[in-house]
Formats: C-alpha cells, structure tokens, sequence
C-alpha cells in the first residue's frame, strides 16, 4: 500500500501543476484535517477541516494572491501511511510583487486510500518578507 501512497502523492502535485482541481480534490478525504505552519500567512483559520474549508480557505487564496504559486518537490519519503515531501514554494505575490522560492516540506497521511491529514512546513521568514504580513 505504500507503494500506492507516493503515487497518489506524486499525483496530487501533477494535478496541482496542470490546474486540475477535480483531480487534487479525489485525492483528498472528506473530513481531511490541514494544519498550515505556524505563523504562516494563512494559518489564520488552522486547523481547516473538511475540504470546503481547505478549498475556500486555502486554495482560492492562493489562486488569487498569487501569481504562478507552485509547490516544486524534489523528493519523496515513504513511510508507509505517511509520505513526506521535500521541496521549494515558488511564486510571486500579487500584492508586492516580489518573488517566492522558499524550502518547504509537506507531511500528507493517508485513510481509506486518501489524504486524511496534511502538515505544512516552511520558511516562514522567507514568505513574510515576500508578502510583506507575519513580520510584527
């Protein structure tokens, strides 16, 4: 089965990539519980749960905050139930105009074949000094 979590792993990425919103959201389990970093410029309303939550909570504000928001990975650990993505953040943010590429890493945990549980970490400093909010 772990086998089977990096694919559906890897596929969520592909379909947040090529804009296919249908195929993120199959990916993603109905009572899915996302908790964003720590201070990061939307943990505002983390824990989100269910996927409206996430949808209009998180997604729509990357969609239209930013430009060319991307999650790049660059390697995947399996573990299981558990998958672990080590990658960068890319994007410009519409509001300041300046560029994003920041380490991040996504810890996604799955139930019944889907995400169930998503945990964010990222240079939290770097995204403050990119979108201007965070920084006290």
């Amino acid at each position: 089965m772990s086998s089977q979590n990096v694919a559906l792993i890897k596929g969520l990425y592909g379909s947040f990539a090529s804009g296919d919103m249908p195929g993120v959201l199959g990916c993603l389990h109905e009572a899915i519980v996302w908790y964003e970093a720590q201070d990061f410029v939307y943990a505002d309303q983390s824990p989100y749960v269910g996927v409206h939550a996430v949808v209009h909570g998180l997604f729509l504000r990357f969609a239209t905050e930013w430009e060319g928001f991307a999650s790049v990975p660059r390697e995947y650990l399996n573990a299981g139930e558990t998958v672990v993505v080590l990658g960068r953040y890319q994007g410009k943010y519409k509001a300041t105009g300046k560029v994003l590429d920041a380490e991040m890493v996504h810890v996604w945990r799955m139930k019944e074949g889907k995400v169930a549980e998503f945990q964010q970490y990222v240079n939290t400093l770097a995204v403050a000094r990119v979108t201007g909010r965070g920084l006290g």
